[in-house]
């Protein structure tokens, strides 16, 4: 599974990588980006879902979660 953002409905509010630091983190501008380039963890996943829960802008997509659930 990865995470992204939306950089289009990002609006920098900070969430993400105040609730989950070891899977976003900001860059110059103040705005969340994943601080991962690969697969996230199951250890990592439980906190990539409560960063995408706490984004007001909803712009937190984790995928392939419905691959590991039909698999």
């Amino acid at each position: 599974m990865k995470v992204t953002i939306d950089r289009d409905r990002c609006a920098g509010h900070g969430l993400c990588y105040m609730v989950a630091p070891d899977v976003f983190t900001d860059d110059e501008d103040g705005y969340g980006h994943p601080a991962l380039a690969g697969e996230l963890t199951t250890e990592l996943l439980t906190s990539a879902r409560r960063a995408a829960g706490s984004c007001p802008e909803q712009a937190i997509a984790i995928t392939g979660e419905a691959e590991m659930a039909a698999g």
